[in-house]
């Protein structure tokens, strides 16, 4: 007997709004609602699905009476699949994200940022090909160089 990690659930204020926001982030759609909840996927959960191999989990929306207060200690990464990083930033700010400083300091590979109801999450490296591995796909080596 195993168990699956399914959905992971986000105390929120506004679930519609975070819903709503987290889909333009993820390209997911709502695939549950009821009053004070809003659950988001890539995908619609079935028991066989589950049971058949590991999927990505679910995003769960539930409105709490209580506010954030400190640093999450769970938080999201996020990476762009089809634009740089810098892009992407861009992007979620317009969806209403703002960028974040939690004390990591300047160097770091990763953009801290904050939806709407002030959960931080990170925007990573790009994973979208590079301009160089898009040209390279054509090279053939000559004389064993």
């Amino acid at each position: 007997m195993t168990s699956r990690f399914t959905e992971l659930v986000v105390d929120c204020h506004d679930p519609e709004r975070l819903a709503a926001f987290w889909c333009a982030v993820l390209d997911f759609k709502v695939i549950d609602r009821s009053e004070g909840k809003v659950e988001i996927g890539s995908w619609e959960p079935t028991v066989e699905e589950v049971r058949a191999r590991q999927m990505p989990p679910t995003l769960m929306f539930i409105r709490v009476p209580e506010g954030k207060t400190v640093k999450n200690r769970l938080h999201l990464d996020v990476s762009p699949i089809d634009g740089s990083t810098d892009d992407e930033v861009a992007r979620l700010l317009g969806l209403g994200a703002a960028k974040v400083d939690v004390g990591h300091g300047p160097g770091r590979s990763w953009v801290v940022m904050a939806d709407p109801e002030a959960n931080e999450f990170d925007v990573l490296r790009t994973l979208a090909p590079s301009k160089l591995d898009d040209h390279s796909q054509g090279l053939v080596v000559v004389g064993g160089q």
